[in-house]
């Protein structure tokens, strides 16, 4: 059975979400690409919102209503 690739930019915000959720600065974004950068960018920002929140681990992407 194939495996369905998932969307890159969707691929992006998560691991954005999760830099940003485990405290990384954002200079550590590895894409340099415009629309890609902002993806990962978005998912950071909101990953840093809630590591000041509170929020960890898998419970905080599990909350996050925004993730795709």
């Amino acid at each position: 059975m194939k495996r369905q690739k998932r969307d890159r930019s969707s691929v992006l915000f998560n691991r954005g979400f999760t830099a940003g959720l485990v405290g990384k600065s954002k200079d550590e974004c590895p894409v340099t690409i415009g629309d890609l950068r902002t993806q990962w960018m978005s998912g950071w920002r909101e990953g840093r919102e809630a590591h000041w929140n509170g929020q960890s681990g898998v419970s905080a992407i599990n909350i996050n209503p925004s993730l795709h």
